[in-house]
């Protein structure tokens, strides 16, 4: 996984540009109506998404798999502390948060990998602390694309599996978790040398319930 968005990353630079993505923008939104003052990013990239939360006065952290754009971060948002390192290093993580982003990381897993990543997540954020995921949904273009190891969990590429979320799917996946609200939401994106792409996601908004 880290060879592979290294190679990503070495290649594009900045490869989604320097905006952040839409579904960011709603869960400041979200976050500013419920007091939030500091938020989590697993899969921070090179920090298009925290810079959003840290240049809105949220205290940002978060950690990142590949050390190419770790090291982009430091210059685009120095502003957020971000760690190198995968979602499974999350029990490093000592300092509690109020609130978790997490965009498009949750569905690069195997069924039982997905549940131990939620499980990490939580235990970073304060007790009923809010989590924010975004994901693949069933609706994507790419639905059944390579071989399908898991129920609707397809391996495009080796060693890389995409799963595809319906929404009954999605808030099974949260069932310790009070669901504050789901549903789906269209987000371009710039594929470099490929265009731009619509993706066609899932988000669900749960929170802790002790």
């Amino acid at each position: 996984m880290q060879d592979y968005w290294n190679s990503r990353f070495s290649e594009g630079g900045l490869i989604w540009g320097d905006s952040p993505s839409k579904t960011a923008l709603n869960a400041l939104k979200y976050f500013q109506a419920h007091n939030i003052r500091s938020v989590f990013v697993p899969g921070a990239g090179y920090g298009r998404n925290t810079k959003l939360f840290s240049s809105n006065n949220l205290k940002t952290g978060g950690i990142e798999i590949s050390d190419v754009a770790f090291n982009l971060a430091q210059v685009f948002d120095p502003q957020s502390d971000i760690t190198l390192g995968s979602v499974f290093d999350l029990p490093f993580i000592t300092e509690k948060y109020d609130a978790l982003y997490c965009f498009n990381v949750l569905h690069l897993f195997t069924e039982s990998n997905r549940k131990k990543v939620i499980k990490l997540c939580a235990n970073t954020i304060n007790s009923k602390g809010l989590m924010y995921f975004v994901v693949f949904s069933d609706q994507e273009s790419s639905f059944g694309t390579g071989k399908e190891i898991e129920t609707n969990t397809f391996e495009s590429k080796p060693g890389r599996p995409v799963h595809y979320f319906s929404e009954a799917d999605l808030k099974t996946h949260f069932d310790d978790f009070e669901v504050r609200d789901i549903g789906m939401i269209k987000e371009k994106e710039n594929h470099g040398r490929r265009g731009e792409h619509i993706h066609d996601l899932r988000y669900i908004i749960a929170q802790k319930r002790n």
